[in-house]
C-alpha cells in the first residue's frame, strides 16, 4: 500500500512540475522519456566584467580636479547553476534500472541589478537515442528539449524593466559531459560550421516560433548577434538560418557596449568606457583566457588610465582572437547572442516635498543603503538640526572614544560528572535558501527550481562524478547512468516521467513492409511516344520503339570500286553498305591540306 501512495505521490510532482508540461509539448507522441532536474540557490560570485575607474570628483577647489582615477566599485553578482539529462528505456523492459542518459545540459544564470545574463555552458548526447526507432519526418528531440529548457528559463527568470540575455560560445568537440560516448557510432558528432548553424536555428526558434510566441510579449524587442573570428561578413551570414526574418532579427556583430552597464551612466564613468570593462567573462571561455593575459601584461595604472594597449576597439578585440588558440587550430569558434529588450515605462513623477527638512533613513538590506524611507522633522527639530549641521563640517574632526577594558570574568570551576555529547555526523549538509525570493539582485521563483536543490560544492561533486563515468557502449552507460542518478540524490528517486504530446505527421503513402515512402509518381510528367499521338493518347504493353527512316540512313563513301564489284559478286545477297564497312578505312589527304616542310637554306 506504501509503494502506491509512494507512486501517486510521484505522478502528482510530476504532473505538478511546470518544466514536465512544456517539455511533454515538444516531444514526440507516445514516447516515455525520463527527465532529472538539478540546481543551486543563487550564490555571490566574481564580477563579470572589470569595473572602469571612476570620475575623479572635485576637491576643496572646485576649478581643479584630482588627476589620479581610481576603480570604482565591481557591480554584485550572483550565480544559479541548472543541469539537465533526459534518459530513455534502454529494452523491453521498462524500468528504470535499465534507463540511459540521451542529453545532457548545463546552463549558468547570472543577475546582477542590471541585467540577467543566460550562459549555456555544455551540451552534450550520447547517440543512444536511435534506440527509440523514431519514424522519419520526426523533429529531433534533442533540438526541441534545447530550445524548450532555454525558454522555460526565459520565462521563469525575467524581471520586469531589466535587461535579459541569452549567451553561449559553439565549439565543436566529440564530447563534452559524457566519456567515452564518441566511440558510439550512433553519436553523430556534428563540425564547427554545423554546429553554429545548429544553435543559431535552436535560437531562432524564439523569434519565429509558433511554439514560444507567449515568450515574445513582454519584451519591447528581440534581436540576435553573430560573430565568428577569422571569417568576413559574407562567410557569417552562411551560418544564419535561411528564413525570410533572418537579415531583420540578426547582426553581424556583438552586443557588449548594449550589455554593458557602465554605458549607462556617462556621469559616473564618462561617455568613453574602456574595452576591458564590456567584454564579460565565463568559465571555460576562450575570450575570457585572452582577456586575463592583457590584465596581466598591462600595468595596474596603465589600466585606468587608458585600458590595455594593444587592442582598443572590439574590432581590434576580434581580429587579435581569430589568431587565438581556440579560434585558428583548424576549427571555428560562434559567439551568439540573443538580447531582450524590456518595455519602457514612463517613470511617475516624484511627489513634492514639504519645506520641512527631511533625513534620510539607510536600510542596510543586502548590505547596500537606500534612502528611500524618509523622516519628517518637527519645527522645534529643525532648529537643533540646523545647529548641528555646521558641527559636521569637513573643518571638523570627531575623534572616537576609547573603550574601556572590559575586564575577563574568571569562569566557574567545572565538577562533577563528565556526560559526553553525541557525534555529529557531517555527511550531508542541508541546503541553506535564501531569506528573500525577490531582491534587487537576482529573482529565485519556485517554478524554475530544479528537483534537487544542491549548494555549489555538492553541485560540483555531482557533474565531477558525471565526468569519471563511461558511456562507449550501451550496458556501460546504462550502469554509468544508474550510478549517477542514485548518487545525487543520496538514493531517493528524483526522476521526473514525461509522455510525449506531439503528434508526427504521417506520410502520403506506405510501403508494403511498413515503411514510410516518398511517392513523387504524380508530379512527374512522362513524354508521350509517337504510338501514343497515333493511337490518341492509348498507351501499349509493349515499350515504344524508335525506328529511322530510310532518308535519315547515311551510308559511307565506297573507298575501290574494282574491290567491291568482285566482293559483291561473289555474295550477292550482300549490301554495298555492309562490303563498305568490311573494308578497312584510309584517311586520305588532298593535295591543298599537305603542308611540305621547308627547305634549310
Amino acid at each position: 500500500m506504501s509503494g502506491s501512495m509512494a507512486a501517486l505521490e510521484g505522478v502528482r510532482v510530476a504532473d505538478l512540475n511546470p518544466l514536465i508540461a512544456e517539455l511533454a509539448k515538444v516531444l514526440p507522441k507516445d514516447h516515455k522519456f525520463t527527465v532529472h532536474h538539478l540546481s543551486t540557490t543563487p550564490t555571490a560570485t566574481d564580477h563579470l566584467c572589470y569595473p572602469p575607474a571612476s570620475i575623479p570628483r572635485p576637491s576643496g577647489d572646485t576649478t581643479t580636479q584630482s588627476k589620479e582615477r581610481r576603480p570604482s566599485k565591481p557591480l554584485k553578482t550572483y550565480c544559479e547553476k541548472h543541469f539537465l539529462t533526459v534518459s530513455i528505456g534502454a529494452g523491453k523492459e521498462d524500468t528504470s534500472d535499465r534507463q540511459v542518459l540521451v542529453l545532457g545540459l548545463e546552463i549558468y544564470i547570472y543577475s546582477t541589478s542590471f541585467s540577467t545574463i543566460i550562459f549555456v555552458s555544455k551540451a552534450d548526447s550520447t547517440g543512444y537515442l536511435n534506440l527509440l526507432n523514431l519514424p522519419k519526418g520526426t523533429p529531433s528531440p534533442i533540438r526541441e528539449v534545447t530550445t524548450c529548457f532555454v525558454a522555460f528559463l526565459i520565462s521563469n527568470r525575467s524581471r520586469p524593466t531589466k535587461q535579459l540575455v541569452v549567451n553561449l560560445f559553439a565549439r565543436a568537440q566529440s564530447q563534452y559531459l559524457f566519456p567515452g560516448s564518441v566511440k558510439n557510432n550512433g553519436k553523430h558528432v556534428l563540425d564547427d560550421r554545423g554546429l553554429v548553424k545548429w544553435w543559431c536555428r535552436v535560437l531562432n526558434t524564439m523569434f519565429e516560433g509558433d511554439d514560444y510566441s507567449e515568450i515574445r510579449k513582454p519584451w519591447d524587442g528581440i534581436h540576435g548577434y553573430l560573430v565568428i573570428p577569422g571569417l568576413d561578413d559574407y562567410e557569417t551570414r552562411a551560418s544564419l538560418p535561411r528564413t525570410s526574418l533572418a537579415s531583420t532579427n540578426w547582426t553581424l556583430g556583438d552586443p557588449l557596449e548594449i550589455m554593458s552597464p557602465y554605458t549607462k551612466d556617462s556621469a559616473s564613468f564618462g561617455r568613453h568606457i574602456h574595452l576591458r570593462s564590456l567584454i564579460p567573462t565565463y568559465p571555460d571561455d576562450p575570450k575570457a583566457r585572452f582577456v586575463e593575459e592583457l590584465e596581466e601584461s598591462t600595468p595596474h595604472k596603465v589600466k585606468l588610465l587608458r585600458g590595455w594597449t594593444s587592442p582598443k576597439t572590439l574590432d581590434q578585440f576580434w581580429e587579435m582572437m581569430a589568431f587565438r588558440q581556440e579560434c585558428s587550430s583548424g576549427r571555428l569558434t560562434g559567439f551568439i547572442w540573443v538580447v531582450f529588450e524590456p518595455q519602457v515605462t514612463s517613470k511617475s513623477p516624484s511627489p513634492a516635498i514639504s519645506s520641512a527638512a527631511v533625513i534620510p533613513t539607510p536600510d542596510t538590506s543586502f548590505g547596500v543603503p537606500r534612502t528611500n524611507a524618509l523622516t519628517t522633522l518637527q519645527p522645534s527639530q529643525q532648529e537643533a538640526a540646523s545647529l548641528v549641521a555646521p558641527a559636521t563640517s569637513s573643518t571638523l574632526v570627531m575623534r572616537p572614544k576609547r573603550r574601556k577594558r572590559q575586564s575577563k570574568k574568571k569562569g566557574k570551576k567545572l565538577s562533577g560528572r563528565i556526560i559526553p555529547r553525541k557525534p555529529r555526523f557531517k555527511t550531508h549538509y542541508s541546503v541553506q535558501f535564501p531569506k528573500l525570493v525577490e531582491t534587487p539582485y537576482y529573482s529565485w521563483p519556485e517554478n524554475g527550481r530544479g528537483q534537487v536543490v544542491l549548494n555549489d560544492n555538492d553541485y560540483k561533486r555531482a557533474v565531477e562524478l558525471l565526468l569519471h563515468l563511461e558511456f562507449g557502449t550501451l550496458e556501460q552507460a546504462i550502469a554509468s547512468t544508474a550510478r549517477w542518478t542514485k548518487d545525487v540524490n543520496m538514493g531517493k528517486n528524483w526522476a521526473l516521467e514525461i509522455v510525449g504530446q506531439r503528434a508526427v505527421l504521417s506520410p502520403p503513402t506506405t510501403s508494403v513492409d511498413g515503411s514510410a515512402t516518398n511517392d513523387l509518381s504524380a508530379m512527374v510528367k512522362r513524354k508521350r511516344s509517337v504510338s501514343e499521338h497515333a493511337s490518341g493518347g492509348t498507351t501499349s504493353s509493349t515499350p515504344p520503339v524508335n525506328t529511322l527512316s530510310g532518308g535519315l540512313i547515311r551510308k559511307k563513301a565506297k573507298l575501290d570500286t574494282s574491290s567491291t564489284a568482285d566482293t559483291s559478286a561473289d555474295n550477292p545477297g550482300q549490301d554495298d553498305s555492309s562490303v563498305a564497312e568490311s573494308e578497312p578505312k584510309v584517311n586520305v589527304l588532298e593535295g591543298g591540306l599537305v603542308r611540305k616542310k621547308p627547305k634549310a637554306s
